[in-house]
């Protein structure tokens, strides 16, 4: 069995439960990736490609004949959207840099963006909840749709340079850990609650930055 192989079929057993390794290793990247966004690096883009990749085979457990055989579209759904949006941000930040010196300038999104992000969040779930429910993702619908579309928004505001993009994560978060527990996503669930305090701390960060060009 080679490497691949096995990182596709291994799993790690946490009292009864069978929690795959690809869900940890992608996870893993995910996490290696937000904290290269916290500190305005390029490689943060293709490092969370390579877990968006990995985790787009967990949540289609059904289809992957993974342990826990339960489909979270939404979940899947948005490692797809995370690998085009992620290639866009590696390209712009690459751009920014050549030009600028630095990946990414943090800097406030408009009122308007502020307010297009707001209807965003919330016109993009109401309509991807009945398309999820009828495409049989896991209860409640509603929560799955949330994340998908608030990883949207804030993966594009990452891209942007928006600093409130941390925020729409926190909000992301808070949904995603009770989802992922009733789905039996432990690994993912564990680490959306590191997340959601890594996100802040993130916030805070890119706020001094923005501080400290501002004197």
């Amino acid at each position: 069995m080679n490497v691949f192989e096995w990182l596709f079929t291994a799993t790690l057993t946490i009292g009864d439960q069978q929690v795959l390794w690809r869900e940890i290793v992608g996870n893993a990247f995910g996490l290696a990736s937000a904290l290269g966004g916290l500190r305005r690096k390029v490689w943060a883009w293709p490092v969370g490609i390579i877990g968006n990749v990995l985790l787009f085979t967990v949540f289609m457990g059904a289809v992957f004949g993974a342990p826990n055989p339960v489909n979270l579209l939404g979940q899947a759904g948005r490692q797809v959207m995370f690998i085009v949006v992620s290639i866009y941000g590696w390209v712009a930040w690459v751009r920014h840099r050549e030009a600028s010196g630095v990946a990414v300038e943090p800097r406030w999104a408009s009122w308007k963006v502020r307010v297009g992000l707001g209807v965003a969040m919330v016109g993009g779930t109401l309509l991807l909840t009945p398309i999820f429910r009828a495409l049989g993702s896991f209860e409640p619908v509603w929560a799955d749709a949330w994340i998908f579309v608030g990883s949207l928004l804030a993966t594009w505001g990452m891209a942007k340079g928006w600093t409130e993009f941390w925020l729409i994560w926190i909000a992301v978060d808070l949904v995603g850990v009770p989802l992922l527990v009733s789905a039996g996503y432990y690994a993912s669930a564990l680490m959306y609650a590191f997340y959601g305090v890594f996100t802040f701390i993130g916030f805070l960060t890119w706020r001094r930055v923005q501080l400290t060009r501002a004197r």
